[in-house]
């Protein structure tokens, strides 16, 4: 059983430590080319762009809701089961989050028309997405079981997780309608290598005064687990067929879906400009290796029961196994392989901004002498050595939206450099301040990003870290 625990304790911590993904910083950043990826309609000012493949967007977060690494696994002298009922069994609740987004593009580009007002743009990336919550009664059955619990239920519904690891290729299109309006789409194609999802479950297990016994317990199921492509995962017996499905399934041999991605920006005056955008409005039909799960059903039992004197004749007959037949009976384990749909976790940004200071040397200004800081994009707008805005993030989770609100400072160094600063106020963390810079060395576009900067003293009793680089090269043209 000290097993079992041990192995519960390091699963959830490991869940625990990676958390739903949020691109504040680089969110409204559009010196960076990746800045389509959270709003297609985001103004961009370069002619076009080039990603180094593998090293154009790549994205990690890690954090816990309410406990960090080192509230476990210091070395406390407090011994690790102690640890984890005090600080994590009678602390989290099943509103709490566990959950993890992990991206990596590895192509991506993009080219401005004849028509000097559109801006293309195309890639692929690979997402691992996974949001599931604390599991609060289960682990109480687990630690303390329910043998002394009687007349207390236990919420077979705390069990709510979905995760999915996708190939994703997409490409865009971003247009300037006026001087003040730029508006952009994105179609995504999505190819599934695994799903996993178990998140409208209900019932319940509870002890009850028994007719032949002194507890029975009555459980009320109605559980059900569907999958895809972890079977054929699982079946690779080695690390090159495991690779080789994988690559199979990423490059369409999987469960296949469509996408959408909206967004735009609009300038209300001179200074002051609302953007906001809704990504990932689309579903996977998964129809190839697929394998579904249910537990449905009812019964009370009271365990194993034993007439003697009936009996007598026949004590070597396995009792537990008549017991585990008159549940199954009437709570029945099934499997099938329907298909099913799924929807992606869509996501929605808005941020108001307002810039102020000089005006930095771009073809928006008509002092400047519009060459690397300008495209072939028609009329730009002065950019301003400064801006100052809030942004709003929410994301459609099986529990309901999760929320955060970013305030936001960025200073622009000329053309060559570029820094955001960002506080954000989430479930997660009240005191996360982040830092992004975007360098441009002529054609070769730099930028690094990292959250949560306050805790990097100690970042295993972090709650929050999270980091973000890439490298482009961009090629401008003189306005028309």
């Amino acid at each position: 059983m000290r097993l079992f625990r041990c192995l519960f304790i390091i699963s959830m911590l490991f869940t625990l430590g990676l958390k739903a993904q949020n691109k504040q910083i680089l969110y409204d950043f559009n010196e960076i080319p990746q800045s389509l990826s959270v709003n297609p309609g985001v103004e961009s000012d370069f002619k076009w762009y080039a990603g180094v493949p593998l090293l154009s967007g790549i994205s990690g977060y890690g954090g816990s809701n309410a406990i960090s690494i080192n509230d476990i696994f210091a070395n406390d002298g407090v011994d690790i089961n102690i640890k984890f009922r005090e600080r994590a069994l009678d602390v989290l609740t099943p509103k709490d989050e566990l959950s993890a987004n992990i991206q990596m593009e590895y192509l991506s580009g993009g080219f401005r028309s004849e028509n000097p007002n559109i801006f293309y743009s195309f890639g692929g990336y690979i997402e691992f997405d996974n949001i599931g919550y604390w599991p609060q009664d289960y682990a109480y059955l687990l630690y303390d079981g329910n043998a002394d619990q009687l007349g207390r239920s236990y919420d077979l519904g705390d069990l709510k997780v979905r995760g999915s690891l996708v190939n994703v290729i997409h490409f865009g299109v971003n247009k300037k309608i006026d001087r003040n309006l730029t508006i952009g789409a994105r179609a995504k194609l999505y190819s599934a290598i695994a799903d996993y999802s178990s998140s409208d479950n209900n019932g319940h297990l509870r002890n009850v005064e028994g007719q032949n016994n002194i507890i029975a317990s009555n459980l009320n199921a109605d559980l059900l687990l569907r999958t895809s492509g972890l079977r054929s995962l699982r079946n690779a017996n080695n690390d090159d067929a495991i690779a080789n499905e994988i690559l199979s399934r990423a490059l369409f041999g999987g469960d296949l879906g469509l996408g959408l991605d909206l967004g735009f920006t609009y300038h209300l005056s001179e200074r002051t400009t609302v953007t906001g955008s809704l990504l990932d409005l689309g579903f996977i039909y998964h129809s190839g290796d697929t394998k579904s799960y249910s537990l449905k059903g009812n019964t009370t039992v009271e365990g194993i029961e034993i007439d003697i004197l009936n009996n007598f004749a026949n004590l070597d007959r396995d009792f537990w196994q008549d017991l585990v037949d008159e549940v199954e009976a009437e709570l029945p384990f099934e499997t099938d392989t329907n298909s099913y749909i799924s929807f992606r976790p869509t996501k929605l940004y808005a941020s108001l901004r307002n810039d102020f200071g000089e005006p930095v040397g771009n073809g928006g200004s008509q002092n400047c002498d519009c060459t690397a800081g300008s495209s072939g994009g028609g009329e730009l707008r002065t950019k301003y050595r400064n801006s100052i805005g809030g942004q709003l993030y929410m994301i459609n989770r099986p529990r309901g939206p999760q929320m955060a609100l970013t305030g936001f400072y960025t200073r622009r160094i000329g053309n060559i450099l570029a820094l955001k600063g960002t506080y954000t106020v989430d479930k997660f963390s009240y005191t996360n301040v982040g830092l992004g810079m975007n360098l441009q060395a002529g054609p070769v576009n730099l930028y690094m990003m990292a959250d949560n900067l306050l805790s990097y003293n100690n970042i295993a009793a972090s709650n929050y870290v999270s980091f973000q680089f890439g490298l482009n090269i961009i090629s401008w043209g003189r306005n028309k």
